[in-house]
């Protein structure tokens, strides 16, 4: 499936949370966010924090894969040559690195 749009997006949670059987308000209670949030998500806001909405991916079990759009229709050569990205992983590694500190004198 291709995301382009905060409506691709918001489908994608619907249809994902409606074979899991999880209704708006158990989904919002597993992500932390309101069930207003997960309707307005759901409807395809543009202005979603993108937190929440990773969050609300990694909860219903999706994950995503970041392809050069501009290679879309061509044949690419070494397929596979990009390494996947594990985008969870990422944004924890920079949620644990400390804040610089400047000592002062």
């Amino acid at each position: 499936m291709t995301i382009r749009t905060p409506s691709d997006l918001g489908g994608l949670i619907r249809d994902k949370r409606i074979k899991m059987g999880l209704n708006q308000a158990a989904l919002a209670q597993r992500v932390g966010v309101s069930r207003k949030w997960i309707v307005e998500m759901e409807q395809g806001k543009p202005r979603a924090a993108i937190g929440f909405a990773f969050r609300t991916l990694r909860v219903l079990g999706v994950s995503l894969e970041l392809r050069d759009a501009t290679q879309t229709g061509k044949k690419r050569r070494n397929r596979g040559s990009l390494p996947a990205i594990d985008i969870d992983k990422h944004l924890e590694s920079l949620r644990r690195k400390p804040s610089p500190i400047m000592k002062l004198s």
